[in-house]
């Protein structure tokens, strides 16, 4: 589907045509899912959460106004899902992602060691403060720039990267509290500015 094809339907699900926010739903549905999935890591809650947006999705589509900014706005719509699930529950899966296995990705060390490293790191990220986790979650997990992760967070595009670069330090101070012989792949090492 290309752009022009997707404002048309945004533009006819505004109006209130059943037909194109099916369309829409259909269409983002998987996105809606892994995103609730990389806050909540639980199968079941993820699930929830999604159907909760698609609720919102169709109660709030009208109220936006530049198509271009759909992704931004449906990624906000999900995490905002997310948050107002687990204040309803009164439960974050944190605990649940470390013991999961992080995903392997194609042409990576699969050795146990590297696997067990990832679900550390991973673990590390799940207990970040709340602001520093969705930041990294946004951009390393969603695949979102810092401007893009900064429309979502309502906030300016220098407190993502701020907010990156705190997360760094405290995860290369914790893996490396952990391991002193092992940094952490993938994490620049954070300057000492004295």
């Amino acid at each position: 589907m290309t752009e022009p094809e997707e404002w048309e339907l945004i533009g006819l699900a505004r109006e209130g045509d059943s037909r194109a926010f099916e369309a829409l739903v259909t269409r983002y549905y998987e996105t809606m899912y892994a995103i609730a999935y990389k806050w909540t890591r639980n199968a079941a809650d993820a699930e929830d959460v999604t159907q909760n947006a698609c609720i919102r999705f169709a109660r709030g589509i009208g109220s936006l106004n530049n198509p271009a900014l759909f992704r931004t706005w449906l990624y906000r719509l999900v995490l905002n899902a997310v948050r107002d699930f687990q204040r309803q529950v009164g439960r974050i899966h944190l605990h649940e992602a470390a013991e999961e296995t992080a995903p392997q990705q194609p042409g990576t060390d699969a050795s146990p060691e590297s696997a067990l490293y990832a679900k550390e790191i991973l673990a590390e990220v799940y207990a970040l403060p709340e602001k520093e986790r969705d930041a990294v979650l946004l951009v390393f997990g969603g695949d979102l720039s810092h401007g893009e992760a900064a429309q979502v967070l309502r906030v300016a595009e220098s407190t993502v990267s701020w907010r990156i670069h705190s997360a760094r330090k405290r995860l290369v101070k914790k893996m490396e509290g952990k391991n002193s012989r092992r940094p952490c792949h993938g994490w620049p090492r954070p300057e000492n500015r004295a």
